[in-house]
């Protein structure tokens, strides 16, 4: 069995960039902002999922209320995402399937199912982007402490994995977005 600490031997390698922090970071106003300059951009997986449940009328606390099955589907959503997207296209994801290595851990999960799923893409760049103030909403559910935890597991996990994640200050999102760019060599 492999260990949750050891780096994995990717089948495919990509030109994706994941984009990553813990919840209220800034990562969505940066990702519009690269959309809004001509890249493919991949939003949430997870926001999307749990904003369409509310639609159709579930309670936020009911959605959550089995964090297990609500981070087994994340997870499948975020594989069944990237097995359709080119590998050689340049393309920025709001979270990459590593980060349900982290949320599994925050939700007392056994990680090993999260990280089996880790090899199947070995993505170009990983930033983190570093924590702004708490804003909750009626999708964001996590606390302040947990907030920390994800920050802190993120970038322990992703590491791991063989990656070298690249931590972006906080700046406007427009010096977000160029530090980005900057460090990819696109500006």
């Amino acid at each position: 069995m492999t260990s949750i600490s050891s780096p994995v031997d990717f089948l495919t390698k990509t030109e994706w960039i994941v984009i990553t922090g813990a919840p209220s970071s800034g990562k969505t106003s940066v990702l519009m902002e690269l959309a809004e300059r001509g890249y493919h951009v991949e939003h949430e997986v997870a926001r999307n999922y749990i904003t369409d449940l509310l639609t159709k009328g579930k309670k936020l606390e009911d959605i959550r209320g089995d964090e297990g099955v609500l981070q087994r589907d994340i997870l499948n959503l975020k594989i069944g995402r990237e097995k359709i997207l080119h590998p050689h296209d340049r393309i920025f994801i709001d979270r990459g399937v590593p980060d349900s290595i982290s949320y599994y851990r925050i939700a007392g999960l056994d990680p090993v199912e999260a990280r089996r799923e880790c090899g199947h893409f070995s993505y170009k760049a990983v930033f983190i982007f570093d924590r702004l103030p708490l804003v909750r909403d009626g999708v964001r559910s996590e606390t302040e402490e947990v907030a920390v935890q994800l920050d802190s597991m993120l970038e322990a996990d992703y590491t791991a994995l063989g990656y070298h994640p690249v931590r972006v200050p906080v700046l406007s999102i427009a010096d977000r977005t160029d530090f980005i760019l900057q460090h990819l060599g696109l500006l």
